[in-house]
């Protein structure tokens, strides 16, 4: 994965995040509770080769899904409604999210701009846009970014049916996806959880 960038904000393999708090043994006992296995990583490999070439199409589809829904949309917006700027910048990193998700290396880097996610939802959430950000809700409420796992699964199938016509690889690739969607917002809660809880 390419640590340069000209997404605004995106900063994966940027020597400024901090380390993760999570440790590579915490990070295999995850993907063990997951059932996450290497053939999982191939299969998101297949994966990323269709969904990747399809991303405008993908947001397409979630955005129309977050616009559609007046409290998701909040997050974007001030009193004055939806920042356009805002929701640009963060439409280039969460397409860019599409690749990182297919072409994960699961080491100490990765972890690294996982924990540098979860803090922008949470504990820094419009740092990274500055101005463009100005005046959104501070945070993005946990409840939201669990619950939300289940459309970004389900949306994607139809995208990877388009790129292979074999029933069973088409759900390897989806249950692979759903693992390391999961995966990943299990690490974006730590910053909201006690000390502990995690």
């Amino acid at each position: 994965m390419t640590t340069q960038s000209t997404i605004p904000g995106y900063t994966y393999g940027s020597p400024d995040n901090p380390p993760s708090p999570v440790s590579m043994d915490d990070l295999a006992k995850l993907e063990g509770a997951l059932l996450f296995t290497e053939e999982d990583v191939q299969a998101l490999r297949n994966a990323g080769d269709i969904l990747v070439p399809q991303t405008d199409a993908i947001l397409d589809v979630w955005y129309g899904f977050v616009g559609s829904h007046d409290f998701l949309l909040s997050y974007f917006a001030d009193e004055e409604g939806p920042r356009a700027d805002y929701l640009s910048r963060v439409r280039a990193r969460f397409g860019k999210w599409i690749e990182d998700t297919c072409r994960a290396t699961y080491d100490e880097t990765w972890l690294s701009y996982q924990q540098e996610i979860a803090e922008r939802h949470y504990t820094r959430k419009n740092q990274t846009d500055g101005g463009a950000a100005e005046g959104t809700p501070p945070i993005i409420n946990w409840r939201y970014i669990n619950a939300l796992v289940y459309p970004i699964y389900a949306t994607v199938r139809p995208f990877l049916e388009k790129g292979e016509s074999d029933p069973e690889a088409v759900e390897r690739m989806h249950q692979a996806w759903l693992k390391a969607v999961l995966l990943q917002s299990t690490l974006w809660a730590l910053p909201y959880m006690r000390e502990g809880a995690w």
